[in-house]
């Protein structure tokens, strides 16, 4: 059977297709479109309406397929008045509107920022969408709103006119009770919303809706609920077995290990680890870090491709400076070099002075993080780590691979690279009854059939 995959990310979306049969998945990319924001007024929106002309040719362009499942980055959502109508484009997570919102929490007059935590298990990030909510109290789209749709959801929506909220990105948004089992009133009240405004849960593997005919050639098409936090997609597509963390490794990086239950201790919280929901019921228990956004803003201030960069990195100092990886100055777009010089200056250490000095430490640093962040999720969590994985775009990376394994001290697998699509793709096999259901199987099924890389860690 054929399965479309919409795996829409912070700088493109993509359409891919999967022929899933006899324990062989094979897919391959049929369309990629841009996914550029665009700045109006001063406020960083996504184009979700181009966003969606490309999902909507994609599937044109992926021909007939017995399911499609969305799943987009996570925290970003529209706002729908009573007929359904768009209220505007959706503010991208890295505009500014919520700089210093998640502090004021920390003095809330009711809630401490680890009653926050404690309440909903997700760390207090500046761009949750809790924070989000907060920085948009008062204004006329809010106060005209009747639903809020994650993008993801929102899309969905589009397609098939049924409107739900999927529990995996529900769970990213700060409003879900710790476990993800329903919306906490304390946070919803601290965000100034009523339960109304969000359309009913839903589970990966559940069905979304069938595709309208006004969205042209899939129409008639199935809608399978996917894990649609992309990150949630990932981390079922992670082909581990035993006690494994794994690092989604993109543009972000998120660093952890996958629990039963929420851990949502005072440590915890002062760790900045979060808990977020994954496939089954389990819990991401993970920690954000900025990723190869690092690398990827220095290039474009540079107009330097990566390759000579990676090249040259592998063979300068190891360790002469470093970063903190997690702290939110780099967050916003905009002249990176010079953030990570002032940061270097500032901790006294040596300011990189060419690019390839500065791609080494941005690797040694996001190689540091990891290990941190490893480090502390077993402690936290009571576990242990035998192997780390990384999948997505950072696994074809082998320096940062290699310098991961030699930091953590333990073997790195590294892949599958598309691990956010295949896990997409895995949850509509297993609505269809295309693979064992059980997630470990799926995941065996990933191990046979995914090329893998082993980077051993060195003295």
């Amino acid at each position: 059977m054929r399965i479309a995959a919409v795996d829409l990310g912070a700088s493109s979306g993509r359409v891919i297709v999967a022929d899933v049969s006899s324990g062989v998945i094979t897919f391959s990319e049929v369309a990629r479109f841009p996914n550029e924001p665009v700045r109006v007024g001063g406020t960083l929106h996504w184009d979700v309406l181009a966003l969606y002309r490309g999902v909507l040719d994609g599937l044109a362009a992926a021909g007939p397929v017995d399911s499609v499942g969305i799943d987009s980055w996570a925290v970003d959502y529209g706002l729908l008045d009573a007929d359904g109508v768009l209220l505007g484009n959706p503010v991208h997570y890295r505009d500014s509107r919520t700089d210093g919102v998640s502090d004021r929490f920390s003095g809330h007059s009711v809630f401490s920022g680890y009653s926050v935590y404690e309440a909903s298990g997700i760390a207090l990030q500046p761009f949750n969408t809790i924070f989000q909510l907060v920085a948009a109290a008062g204004s006329a789209q809010l106060a005209a709103a009747r639903s809020l749709l994650l993008i993801p959801d929102l899309i969905s929506y589009w397609l098939t006119g049924v409107a739900g909220t999927e529990v995996t990105n529900a769970s990213t948004t700060g409003l879900l009770a710790a476990g993800g089992k329903s919306w906490s009133p304390q946070m919803l009240s601290l965000a100034g919303v009523p339960e109304s405004l969000f359309p009913p849960l839903r589970a990966p593997g559940s069905p979304a809706g069938v595709i309208a005919p006004a969205a042209g050639a899939a129409a008639g098409t199935p809608v399978t609920v996917v894990a649609s936090h992309d990150t949630a997609s990932a981390v079922a597509g992670v082909p581990g077995a035993g006690n494994f963390a794994y690092i989604s490794c993109g543009t972000w990086s998120l660093v952890g290990v996958e629990l039963p239950a929420p851990v949502v201790s005072v440590e915890s919280y002062e760790a900045g680890f979060t808990n977020e929901i994954g496939v089954d019921g389990t819990v991401r228990y993970l920690r954000n870090v900025m990723g190869l956004w690092l690398l990827q803003e220095c290039q474009r201030s540079w107009g330097l491709p990566l390759e000579p960069l990676l090249a040259g990195a592998a063979s300068a100092p190891a360790g002469r400076s470093v970063i903190d990886a997690t702290d939110p100055v780099f967050l916003a777009p905009g002249d990176m070099p010079a953030r990570i010089e002032a940061a270097c200056r500032s901790a006294g250490q040596p300011v990189p002075s060419t690019p390839v000095e500065m791609t080494r430490c941005i690797l040694d640093s996001l190689a540091l993080a990891y290990r941190r962040a490893i480090d502390d999720a077993r402690r936290l969590a009571g576990v242990s780590v035998d192997v780390v994985h990384i999948v997505g775009g950072g696994a074809q990376n082998e320096l940062l691979c290699q310098l991961t394994a030699d930091a953590c001290g333990l073997p790195v697998l590294a892949g599958p690279v598309e691990a956010g699509a295949l896990g997409n793709i895995l949850i509509q096999a297993r609505a269809l009854g295309l693979v064992d259901p059980d997630l470990s199987s799926m995941r065996a099924l990933l191990r046979e059939t995914q090329r893998l890389v082993l980077y051993e860690p060195r003295a």
